[in-house]
């Protein structure tokens, strides 16, 4: 199921995702639907795509708590849903939702930024705090990081989480690091990208793009991976900033975001349900 929510409350540089799920459905009517790497065509499983949630409107606080409450509901009825945002600030409540009912969870986040602050420009639930809040929660591990604060930094050793900085994956193959990726999480696993994890090469249209990011097919061995060995209970793509005459990151959003759906129907043991 793809749930578009166009979240944007605390950006602090670049603006515009709250545009990035409209983009992403636009582009993705672009998209192959035969994909060559699985053979066959995922999509005739069955998507459905939830109709744009109102986000303009509320306090930041009580939207988040209407969030959650709504993934709650989605996962109620057995679904696995992929929230299309809209900036990073989204991920806490779902990840709520999905430890209520999966008790054991992990995160698993690609991205550029720890996102690790206890309060950024006076928010707790700043997109800046995402991950912070996610680990109120449950504990994650952290991919592709290569941008961290030094109070991010002096708070990791007390925080559940583990780094792989994109440094230290550079230029080395998928097979030598993604099996320590998987061997940090537990069995289930909620998946939140955030699309400036990539470089910039690939998705300039991002708030606060980031060199030295991951490759694209370092990205799938890493996801195709994550997909045939736990149980992915739920996914979020987000920080896409959509820019006027500039498709390719919005093509790459909607190719990206196929690409964990048909992981998620094809690969594995841990299918909820035929029905997405």
């Amino acid at each position: 199921m793809v749930w578009p929510v166009p979240l944007e409350r605390t950006t602090s540089y670049g603006a515009g995702t709250a545009g990035g799920p409209r983009a992403i459905l636009d582009a993705s009517r672009q998209v192959e639907i035969y994909d060559d790497e699985l053979e066959n065509e995922p999509c005739r499983h069955g998507i459905h795509t939830l109709p744009e949630m109102d986000t303009r409107h509320g306090q930041l606080e009580e939207l988040l708590g209407l969030l959650q409450c709504a993934a709650a509901d989605l996962l109620e009825d057995g679904k696995f849903f992929l929230a299309l945002g809209g900036e990073h600030s989204l991920t806490p409540p779902l990840v709520a939702a999905c430890a209520a009912k999966y008790p054991g969870l992990s995160v698993l986040q690609i991205d550029a930024h720890a996102d690790l602050r206890d309060q950024y420009e006076g928010s707790p639930h700043s997109h800046a705090c995402a991950m912070r809040r996610v680990l109120d929660v449950c504990p994650a591990v952290q991919v592709g990081i290569r941008n961290i604060s030094a109070e991010e930094a002096e708070a990791l050793p007390r925080l559940a989480t583990r780094i792989f900085p994109a440094r230290s994956l550079h230029g080395r193959p998928a097979a030598e690091w993604v099996p320590q990726v998987l061997s940090a999480l537990t069995d289930s696993v909620y998946l939140t990208v955030d699309i400036d994890g990539l470089d910039p090469a690939l998705v300039p249209a991002t708030g606060t793009p980031e060199p030295g990011g991951l490759g694209w097919y370092d990205t799938l061995a890493l996801l195709r991976a994550l997909f045939e060995r736990k149980r992915v209970v739920a996914a979020d793509l987000v920080e896409l900033m959509p820019r006027p005459g500039q498709h390719a990151s919005d093509f790459l959003c909607a190719r990206l975001a196929y690409k964990i759906i048909s992981y998620r129907l094809s690969l594995g043991g841990w299918k909820l349900k035929t029905e997405y």
